[in-house]
């Protein structure tokens, strides 16, 4: 009889573990939705166009979605889960550090500060976009007027930039939500970039299957 070989408790304890995070249907379809419109207004659509702000419209239902389910959805996807803790935060960049290793039911206290300041950028983002943009209106048709009407506003100001002394009262307060636009979209991607490194260097540091639990159809 064979026996096969087993590892004393010293040796399996120094072998690295790998537990499975699960995220639930609603938080996987809100997230990469939240990736697709965000890469379709910066990439594919043209800034101040009817689609653009159609774009920005159906980000702000995910959003809104997303939030919602951070209040009735399941235990991990749950604001409970991972609480805004600077605190927090603090400690675990003194656990990595030190190097312990500690699991995190969901995101962990770093994760959640990120998580939170791109949740807020992007409402900033969608706030600004609706101030120059207004609300949908009742009509796609309408909606594609107004654009238009909004997209030439916008090349417009950009051609007078250099002379903001003309542009007085209506057009000046959208000049001024044009630049918050434009400055939270800009650091909407540096927080984005910050997010995958965290993500690369914790599934690496933790041996968590991090972005492989966020893809659809797996468990």
């Amino acid at each position: 009889m064979t026996v096969s070989p087993s590892l004393d408790s010293d040796e399996f304890a120094k072998q690295p573990v790998r537990t499975r995070r699960r995220w639930d249907p609603v938080v996987k379809i809100t997230h990469w939705s939240i990736v697709t419109a965000i890469l379709a207004n910066a990439l594919v659509t043209e800034e101040g166009s009817g689609t653009h702000i159609w774009v920005g419209y159906a980000l702000a239902a995910i959003l809104a979605l997303r939030l919602l389910w951070g209040s009735i959805g399941p235990p991990e996807a749950r604001f409970s889960a991972f609480p805004l803790s600077p605190g927090r935060a603090l400690g675990h960049l003194r656990d990595i550090r030190a190097g312990k290793k500690e699991v995190h039911r969901s995101h962990n206290p770093l994760g959640a500060l990120m998580v939170y300041a791109i949740w807020s950028m992007l409402g900033v983002i969608i706030a600004s976009g609706i101030a120059m943009a207004g609300p949908p209106s009742t009509t796609f048709l309408d909606r594609a007027e107004r654009s238009d009407e909004v997209t030439q506003k916008v090349l417009a100001e950009r051609r007078d930039h250099d002379a903001d002394e003309a542009t007085e009262g209506a057009g000046g307060e959208e000049s001024e939500w044009e630049e918050v636009h434009e400055t939270a979209v800009n650091l909407l991607y540096v927080l984005i970039a910050l997010h995958i490194a965290g993500v690369v260097f914790e599934t690496r540091r933790s041996g968590r299957e991090i972005l492989l639990a966020m893809l659809p159809g797996r468990a």
